[in-house]
């Protein structure tokens, strides 16, 4: 009976010697993803159009929440284009107090009658100008145009994640990602009956605005 007894210490004393080095690893498993520096960059114009289809909005906060979870934010920035015929003073207020910082570009408008308005080449640039202090890069879009972009900053050493709404991400923009994560109904918000049909506007001061 002793001799179980000192068998069953021992075994105990393994057991909890595992749990405390299990736990150890967990614990600088934790540490380690504290310690990472992720900077997030959204293509509004984008991410505007593929959440119409869904009558629902982008919720920005939850976006940020999520997408930066325990690891260090180093910075938040949303590329919004501009167009004469709507106000977007509120809508652009709201990210600002979200935590995001606003870059702002005019509609272009071409003689033909066509407009062009995109981020592509300036999203490019600030990711760039901040690559070598980060750790990962989080593209909020689903333009496959920045596949090139995505696989020169995975050379320079920082891990890219791609978030987006699968119906409106191109494949390769997908494939090129070390981790996708689509938009799914938990970072929507549904507007209610009571808001109207004006409420899709951009001046919406919660999040992305919606279209019937």
């Amino acid at each position: 009976i002793r001799r179980q007894r000192q068998m069953c210490i021992r075994d105990s004393a393994k057991v909890t010697r595992q749990a405390l080095i299990n736990s150890d690893q967990f614990r600088i498993f934790q540490d380690g993803l504290e310690m990472e520096k992720v900077a997030i960059f959204v293509d509004v114009q984008n991410i505007f159009y593929a959440a119409k289809q869904f009558n629902a909005r982008l919720d920005f906060e939850k976006l940020l929440n999520v997408v930066v979870g325990k690891r260090r934010l180093i910075r938040a920035m949303a590329y919004v284009v501009q167009s004469p015929e709507v106000a977007q003073t509120g809508f652009i207020s709201m990210l600002q107090q979200k935590g995001y910082e606003v870059r702002q570009k005019d509609l272009r408008l071409r003689s033909d009658g066509s407009a062009k308005g995109d981020w592509d080449m300036g999203m490019a640039i600030d990711i760039m100008e901040l690559v070598d202090r980060l750790d990962v890069v989080v593209l909020v879009t689903g333009d496959g145009d920045f596949v090139s972009l995505l696989n020169l900053v995975k050379t320079i050493g920082p891990r890219v994640e791609v978030v987006s709404f699968l119906h409106n991400t191109a494949r390769d923009l997908v494939q090129s990602a070390d981790l996708h994560t689509p938009i799914e109904e938990t970072l929507l918000i549904r507007p209610s009956a009571a808001n109207g049909p004006n409420r899709d506007s951009p001046n919406n001061h919660q999040s992305l605005p919606s279209q019937p």
